[in-house]
């Protein structure tokens, strides 16, 4: 029978990855560089597969440690929830939390799953709004935490999820041959709405708005009925939707940052619980590509390769 994998190399592993450097993984589980790399070595043995490879001066993830990784951080998770479920002192009380209905419907079903099996006696209060409204629930201390659009201009949050923003219209319509392109876009103050008309007026691309809502579900249903062409994120893509890329004639759009923020509260042990249950299930949660429906696949490669060559690479080895 093989012997277990060891919890603390998987811990090791995994803080390499989150921070992209051995030197400060080894400050993070308060080890020296030496022992961290000696760690891996015998991860790497236990395994039996290379977990790292070199890239000039640095080292990278191959195949395989991605693969580990997905595991390992579930494989740690579960540990903590054992602990937790045999703990007297588990965490008890109310948290409120806030995010955009876009989000909440992608994530917020692994997040609140992870969370209460943990922590079976908080409760949740949760608050879909658009982010300048949960910034300012924040800022008057209606909530505790909340999972926002970062805004590089205002550097408001932790970044914790990275996706690239893509033009959608729907698969059944050819919409996006419009002279005149109909789009369906969020309020004013939207990131997107700005990312994406910036781009439009720089194609010299005549477009109208013809939808305007702070709801996903809206700006969803402007896009799959023909009506107008909208940006969503990679993790907001629903069936009926097609990506259009640069071969339809759109210029690439700025990445969606998802950010952490936390507001002023006395209960730090809960913000910090669930927003770490929220950066473990982003970084579980991938797009559904066999219920995906009909999208435009090469040009969904296209940004997931340009969202690849912003990978984090690991030095200190």
């Amino acid at each position: 029978m093989s012997a277990p994998l060891d919890l603390d190399q998987l811990q090791t592993f995994v803080t390499i990855a989150d921070t992209g450097s051995f030197t400060k993984a080894a400050e993070g589980v308060h080890r020296t560089q030496s022992a961290v790399s000696m760690q891996m070595r015998r991860l790497e043995e236990r395994i039996g597969k290379p977990l790292f490879e070199k890239d000039g001066r640095t080292n990278r993830l191959t195949e395989e440690g991605e693969r580990l990784l997905s595991y390992a951080r579930r494989m740690l998770h579960l540990n903590r929830e054992t602990l937790a479920a045999f703990d007297d002192r588990r965490l008890e009380g109310t948290i409120r939390i806030g995010t955009p209905d876009d989000y909440a419907d992608r994530f917020l079903p692994e997040i609140m799953a992870r969370f209460a099996r943990s922590n079976p006696r908080v409760e949740l209060t949760v608050v879909c709004e658009p982010t300048p409204g949960l910034v300012e629930h924040l800022r008057r201390g209606n909530l505790d935490l909340a999972l926002v659009t970062h805004n590089d201009a205002r550097g408001q949050s932790e970044v914790v999820r990275r996706e690239p923003l893509l033009w959608v219209s729907s698969a059944n319509h050819a919409t996006h041959e419009e002279d005149v392109l109909p789009m369906a876009f969020g309020r004013p103050t939207c990131i997107w709405r700005r990312s994406a008309c910036e781009v439009l007026d720089g194609m010299n691309r005549e477009y109208r708005v013809l939808f305007t809502s702070f709801s996903a579900t809206v700006i969803a249903a402007a896009v799959l009925s023909g009506l107008a062409i909208s940006v969503l994120p990679e993790c907001a893509l629903r069936p009926g939707m097609r990506v259009l890329g640069e071969t339809d004639g759109f210029g690439t759009l700025p990445d969606c940052k998802i950010g952490i923020m936390r507001g002023q509260t006395s209960r730090s042990d809960l913000v910090d619980a669930i927003a770490r249950h929220i950066i473990e299930s982003l970084d579980n949660i991938s797009v559904p590509l066999e219920e995906a429906g009909s999208f435009d696949f090469e040009s969904l490669a296209f940004a997931r390769v340009r969202k690849q060559k912003q990978s984090r690479t690991m030095s200190g080895w």
